[in-house]
Parts: C-alpha cells; structure tokens; sequence
C-alpha cells in the first residue's frame, strides 16, 4: 500500500485527512497493530474530531477483521484512555491528533501501560507491515463491546490529592473545545472551587481557537479574563486533555518547565528523596530547584514514549515536560492534564 511515510512519528502516528490519513490507511493499521503486538482484545477510544468517527470505524474494523476484540471507551480524553488500558490491563490505539489543527487525525498506542509504541519500538513496524500488507490469516473475527470508564476515573484522579486540604479557589479553565471539558467539569464539582469554565463542549469544528495552549494566540483570551475577573489561578488544556498549562493571577503566562520544578518540589515534601525527570529543553532552574528540595534530578529525551518508559525503570515520583505534559507515578507513570 502507497501511504506517506511522514505520518509514522517519533511517539505517535499523525497525518491530515482525507489526504495523508484516511479510512483505508486506518484499516491497514488496525491489522498491522494486531499482527506486531499479538494482542486478542485492544481498547480504542476517540476524540471529538470531525473526522473522528469514520477513523474509529475504519481502525477498529482493521482490529477485528484480524482477530482482537476491541473494548470502545468511547470519545474520552487521552488521560482516560490510559487509565483503561492500565486498569483494564490490555494494548490500546487512542484516535487523536493532540492538540494539531482540526484536519489532522491520528494515533497514540499502547503496548501495556506504562510502555507506548515508538518510532524505534513499533511505530515504524507498522509501518511496514502497512506498506507490504502481509497479514497473518487471521483464526476468528473479533467483536466490539462498549465500557465507560469515567466513574473509575474519576475516582482515580480525585484520591491523588487530598480534597479536604484544599481551600477555596477561583478557577478559569479553558478547554478549548476539546475532550477535557466534559470531566473536568465531573472531576471539579467534588473540590471546594469556583470554576468558570470556557469552551468546554467538545467540538471538532473548533469555532474558537486552536487547541495548542503553547501558542500565544490560543491562550489570550483566558489570561485576560484571569485578570479582568481577579481569579486565583487559569488553566489551559490541549485537545486530547494529557496536558495543561498554568496563567497566574496577574493573567502571566507559567512556563511547562518552571511549573515542573514548583509540582516537583510539593512531590519532594511528599516523597523526601525521590527521583524527579524533567526533559532536556527545560531551564537549569528545574535540577537546582530540585536537588535544593533534596531530590534527585534525572534528565531525559523528549516524548512521552521516552519519558513514561523512565519513569517506570527508575521508580520516578514525578515528571514533567516544557510542553506541559505531567507524569505521576500514582497515575501509571501517565501523563495527565
């Protein structure tokens, strides 16, 4: 099969549709999945893109037509999925393109949680079985069968902190039409915060900005109105909801890497000791900061293939990336906005 070979990246797999990532291509990779991993059952959860639907049909028909069942989460942030795969204990394809324009689409996969399909470790694999279409004939087809995990989820993310030691806050949380909206507004009603949410129903049209809160453009309108409404504190979350980015009082934007070493220093009280990663584009403020908390700063590449496998090898408390991706060792040594 003819397919772009840009689309098979360094930690996902991500392409425009119709023209680079489309439903035959989305076949192809649902049986390359099953044949490299083989796996019998794979979860298989979306987000709100337009395109969303069409790829989900097309990956998870590839996935049965090769002889898994598939487990539907549903449309679900990214954080969710990962929650399924590692309660559920079983591989996993996520249809999204993170926080890339509306006409992308595409996939982060899981071998077992903590380990994510990379370009060195599987990616490029699929890769090819997806160019030479050389199949195994598969012994059975597979079925579908649909679960949500929201409850177990949050439950999860509620018992990482301890709700009682919070005071009250004022929140303003953009989630920019993604997938967060829907649970974070589940997740907030059980703390003592005043939330004003924004854009917080998924919409793959996205009529109000793009859903890199990295980029200036995406983020102004909150950090004006955490100013303009004296709000303690603003969140900024990405499309898929595995990462999120802070604005302060003054409306100031806080940068992924100086967020990682104030969280890395509240784990340090928790864990004295422990082990923090932080990646490698972060400012010499996040080791100083850490080692002056009595931690122990490990380095590490870019990508939360790389940094999750980390994690796991080290028994990290906590890890965090200039992009605002947050890793929690209570978490699966997930990423989680």
């Amino acid at each position: 099969m003819q397919v772009n070979p840009s689309i098979f990246k360094a930690y996902d797999i991500r392409g425009i549709y119709p023209d680079d990532l489309n439903e035959e291509i989305g076949y192809a990779i649902g049986r390359a999945f099953v044949t490299l991993l083989e796996v019998d059952t794979v979860i298989v959860g979306r987000d709100m893109r337009l395109s969303g639907p069409q790829m989900f049909e097309a990956v998870t028909h590839g996935l049965t037509d090769q002889g898994a069942d598939v487990i539907d989460i549903g449309m679900v942030s990214t954080d969710q999925y990962y929650y399924a795969c590692a309660t559920l204990d079983r591989a996993g394809m996520m249809v999204t393109a993170s926080h890339n324009p509306a006409q992308y689409n595409g996939f982060k996969m899981v071998r077992r949680m903590p380990q994510l399909l990379s370009g060195e470790e599987g990616i490029q694999d699929i890769r090819r079985l997806v160019e030479s279409e050389d199949f195994p004939t598969p012994r059975r087809t597979g079925s579908i069968t649909r679960t949500d995990v929201s409850d177990g989820f949050e439950e999860k993310v509620l018992g990482l902190i301890d709700v009682s030691s919070l005071k009250q806050l004022k929140i303003i949380a953009d989630t920019g039409n993604g997938m967060v909206g829907p649970i974070l507004t589940r997740v907030f009603d059980k703390l003592p915060v005043q939330l004003t949410g924004m854009y917080l129903e998924p919409d793959g049209s996205l009529p109000n900005h793009g859903l890199d809160p990295l980029q200036p453009e995406n983020r102004a309108e909150l950090q004006q109105r955490v100013a303009d409404d004296g709000a303690d504190i603003g969140f900024a979350f990405d499309g898929d909801g595995d990462r999120f980015f802070t604005i302060d009082d003054r409306g100031q934007f806080v940068s992924g890497d100086f967020l990682t070493a104030l969280m890395a220093q509240y784990y340090l009280e928790k864990y004295p000791g422990a082990k923090i990663i932080y990646d490698v584009r972060a400012s010499w403020a996040v080791p100083d900061l850490i080692r002056q908390a009595g931690g122990i700063p490990l380095m590490e590449r870019v990508g939360h293939a790389f940094i999750k496998r980390r994690m796991a090898q080290e028994n990290a408390v906590f890890a965090g990336e200039v992009t605002g991706h947050y890793y929690f060792r209570d978490f699966f040594f997930a990423d989680s906005g």
